[in-house]
């Protein structure tokens, strides 16, 4: 008889209850006492990061793992787990069992008249839909990247951190992770940035300005985000309301000398001043046209930035915004298949929504002095800046481009 699956424990930020005003057994009545313990402290943790939802689903993802890992697998709870059971965790994380794994993003749980239930088809880990061969993945395929691998460690060194200010626990099991390298590779050179090409970017705007053409209802808008995101290095979560703000046409504002600057609140609630280019004004001014308004934004104006297509207020969902961009990525995927150009195509159809910063940031890298490319990307260190400079990497190929393999007689 196959086991069942863990079931999502945290819900989205709406439903969860509030273990500032309840005690563990009234948030968590149906969990064992230790269990109600781990759920308490956790919630409490994971409410603290309710300013941002983006952050909030990171860190519930790895906190809700490890509670899944103890309840189910290890029959511990978070006050009994040691250093080898986080290396167990670690390694369990890494190659999980197929029934853990889901082929798909789903909801975690579902409203039915009034209660929320569990999602079946939810997992606890997700192997995604694979762009570049466009086919379902299986669990078979399921590799959890470096990157992922590294952001556990920090997540769960950081819970762990916080149960001992809570004086729930006593020590941080995760900091005696001494041979860390186990699971985390290190690598001699930083992996360059994923970005698109300057001719892919051509013609995903090509296709945008005809989409935009022919149904400027549907997407004069899509024209506008994308040069939001390439223009202004602007994160996807910049783009749509949450918690922390709600990003307005009046966060357009001019400075005394009459130079236009965009307000953002972005990650880690940090609030920076993007620089806007003419390029940008003209996106704007257009996209405003086509919405009834004024050339430009005024002082205190309240229009969304990006407004729903049906209904009123604010767009608040990223999972819209990407599917729309992703429209424009297929189309010229497609176009410059049927163009002959394979190779574009290829590496354009793995492209994700966030290689357009990573594309703006690159390109403007080249051409302005890097501390202002640093504060308009709210980048907090100029190293992280500098690995969008890929002049050492040109500079090592032209190098070693017409280096021979095979010598000639004289040489041998």
């Amino acid at each position: 008889m196959a086991r069942p699956h863990p079931a999502p424990i945290f819900d989205n930020l709406d439903y969860l209850p509030d273990p500032f005003r309840n005690g563990p057994e009234m948030i968590a009545p149906k969990l064992s006492k230790d269990q109600q313990q781990d759920y308490f402290f956790s919630l409490r943790y994971l409410i603290s990061y309710k300013g941002s939802t983006a952050t909030f689903n990171s860190y519930r993802r790895e906190v809700e793992r490890l509670l899944q890992w103890l309840w189910f697998e290890s029959s511990l709870n978070l006050k009994t787990i040691k250093r080898e059971h986080i290396e167990q965790f670690l390694e369990f994380s890494i190659r999980p069992p197929k029934d853990w794994i889901g082929t798909k993003n789903v909801s975690r749980f579902k409203s039915r008249q009034g209660e929320r239930i569990h999602n079946p088809e939810w997992r606890p880990f997700v192997v995604p839909y694979n762009k570049a061969l466009k086919q379902k993945s299986t669990a078979e395929s399921y590799a959890p990247s470096q990157k992922a691998i590294q952001s556990t460690f920090a997540i769960l060194s950081s819970f762990y951190n916080f149960l001992i200010q809570e004086e729930f626990v006593s020590a941080n099991p995760v900091a005696l992770v001494r041979q860390k390298s186990r699971f985390i590779q290190k690598t001699q050179t930083a992996a360059p940035v994923r970005r698109i090409s300057n001719y892919q970017w051509d013609e995903v705007m090509r296709v945008a300005e005809s989409l935009a053409n022919m149904q400027p209802e549907q997407h004069e808008r899509t024209l506008f985000i994308l040069n939001c995101l390439l223009g202004m290095y602007l994160r996807i979560s910049e783009l749509v309301a949450d918690e922390r703000a709600t990003p307005v046409m009046g966060d357009f504002r001019t400075d005394a000398d009459r130079n236009w600057w965009f307000h953002v609140v972005g990650k880690g609630n940090k609030s920076r001043m993007i620089t806007v280019s003419n390029g940008m004004i003209s996106a704007l001014k257009r996209y405003r046209a086509h919405l009834g308004l004024p050339d430009l934004p005024f002082p205190g104006e309240n229009t969304p930035l990006i407004s729903k297509i049906h209904g009123n207020g604010p767009v608040t969902s990223t999972r819209q915004i990407r599917n729309l961009v992703q429209q424009c990525f297929d189309l010229a995927y497609e176009s410059l298949a049927a163009k002959g150009q394979s190779s574009e195509a290829s590496e354009l159809k793995a492209a994700t929504v966030h290689w357009l910063r990573h594309t703006g940031i690159s390109e403007d890298v080249k051409i302005r002095p890097r501390e202002h490319v640093k504060e308009d990307a709210g980048h907090s260190s100029m190293a992280t800046t500098d690995k969008y400079i890929d002049s050492e990497l040109r500079e090592r190929h032209a190098s070693a481009i017409n280096k021979k393999i095979i010598r000639q007689a004289e040489d041998s």
